[in-house]
């Protein structure tokens, strides 16, 4: 018979001295270059907001959430759950265990200096030649709020149902006086009369939403219309013109417009993924640097149009980075004239076709000898996208950009915001770009002969010498 013999095992082992937590990760991990950033960052504006209290240290907390949002478990509960289970997020507590509400709130209180600190991470991606500049795509993805979008309801219903409801409280209201008379007839006048049936008690709360809700979209339309009504009143001035005139714009919301009851500044959009399907969300905004597919700009809006987008998010690019792209593409959805004409003036390239195109579309002919100048800006823009540096750049944006929100949505798992609100959300997908940015950098400052902590201090470093050369 074969004898065995195994390394010495026993559960209930105690330790003479405690083991160090860092002995229990690789020397590389991902976790002690995470570390080794924030200590890298300005948390100033965080650190200012403490009093005389001894809670737990704001650079724990920071290390801790941008740990999470990089491995996509953003939920508090389970952060406090991890924070006992698992070793990275032991080293990087230092063995601490906040609770949830700690967390939670401290996500809360400091939202807003937590999103600037992507554009920190992005100077530090910038000095490590990550961000170049030469070649940026911007596009937009679709992301669900946290609300679900059988809570909205459009102007048109809330009308037919302030009225129904109306008719349904009166007649509950009715029943309850004949009951209370009954009941003093019955049993005497000791009773209050004040009691609200259940059913009452709903069907009042719900009126109560709903009408809060039609107030909103009625102001909501009020202004629009009174931006329209200038812009009618300076087009009747210039004299008649062909076709039919123009309609002077109404005050009243659309009977579509719809407002959702869970997250108010959620919209509902049509989802690019799913042909024909909708999403209760936001539209999230971001542009990539090809070099290393960093993000230079990110935003959020409710607007399931991109065509507004495309300037502010460039100017966001020119303020993070100081520097002018030398291309920038977009899709279709993002084509207007003027987008084409100030884009051009501020000296990028830009390639945003005027037209859908469809994977089953024949590729024409690459144009000869010079432009013609009569051009309009669309046609002009269709025949740079023919040539074959067109046709190679812009097929380029593909790479650039859609692995990003891949990578985003699909492998971290970021398919719904946690938060509610616009200023929340913004703040919340500015966390998830930023922990997006920082494992790209660790991929490039770990394949350097030194540590990519070392690698990291010494930008830090430089950093600091250039701002105080530049002051």
């Amino acid at each position: 018979m074969t004898t065995r013999t195994f390394r010495p095992y026993d559960p209930e082992t105690l330790w003479l001295l405690p083991p160090s937590p860092r002995d229990w990760l690789p020397e590389n991990h991902w976790a002690y270059f995470l570390s080794d950033m924030v200590d890298e960052l300005n948390l100033q504006p965080i650190l200012a907001a403490y009093g005389g209290v001894t809670p737990y240290h704001p650079q724990l907390l920071v290390r801790v959430l941008l740990y999470v949002y990089a491995v996509g478990i953003p939920a508090s509960r389970q952060i406090a759950r991890e924070l006992e289970e698992d070793v990275a997020f032991r080293v990087l507590a230092a063995n601490q265990r906040p609770d949830f509400r700690t967390l939670s709130d401290f996500r809360k209180q400091h939202l807003a200096a937590l999103a600037v600190l992507f554009v920190q991470v992005l100077k530090l991606c910038q000095q490590a030649g990550l961000v170049k500049l030469g070649h940026i795509a911007l596009d937009g993805t679709k992301v669900k709020a946290n609300a679900s979008k059988h809570k909205a309801m459009s102007y048109g219903r809330m009308v037919t149902e302030e009225a129904q409801l109306t008719a349904e409280v009166e007649r509950l209201l009715t029943q309850a006086e004949a009951a209370d008379a009954q009941d003093d007839a019955t049993y005497g006048p000791d009773r209050r009369g004040d009691e609200l049936p259940a059913e009452l008690a709903r069907r009042k709360q719900r009126l109560q939403t709903i009408r809060a809700a039609k107030v909103v979209l009625e102001q909501e339309a009020q202004a629009e219309a009174a931006l329209k009504q200038l812009a009618y009143e300076a087009r009747q001035t210039e004299g008649p013109r062909q076709g039919r005139p123009p309609q002077p714009p109404s005050p009243v919301p659309h009977p579509k417009a719809q407002r959702n009851f869970t997250d108010p500044e959620s919209r509902i959009m049509p989802d690019a993924g799913a042909k024909g399907s909708v999403v209760q969300g936001y539209n999230c905004q971001a542009a990539v640097d090809a070099t290393a597919q960093i993000i230079v700009a990110a935003d959020v809006t409710d607007e399931a149009n991109d065509k507004q987008q495309a300037l502010p998010m460039l100017s966001q690019v020119l303020a993070q980075t100081g520097q002018v792209p030398r291309t920038v593409t977009m899709d279709a959805g993002y084509f207007s004239e003027a987008n084409v004409t100030v884009l051009t003036a501020l000296g990028c390239r830009p390639l945003i076709p005027p037209d859908r195109q469809r994977h089953s579309q024949a590729v024409p002919m690459a144009p000869r000898g010079r432009p013609s100048t009569g051009l309009s800006v669309a046609d002009r823009m269709r025949r740079t996208l023919r040539t074959r540096r067109g046709r190679r750049l812009y097929a380029w944006r593909k790479a650039i950009v859609e692995p990003v929100f891949g990578q985003i949505k699909q492998g971290r798992g970021y398919r719904q915001f946690l938060l509610r609100g616009m200023r929340q959300v913004r703040g919340e997908w500015a966390l998830i770009c930023t922990t997006h940015n920082m494992p790209k950098l660790w991929t490039a400052l770990r394949h350097q002969r030194r540590r990519p902590g070392e690698a990291l201090r010494a930008l830090g470093s430089s950093r600091k010498v250039k701002r105080k050369a530049r002051s």
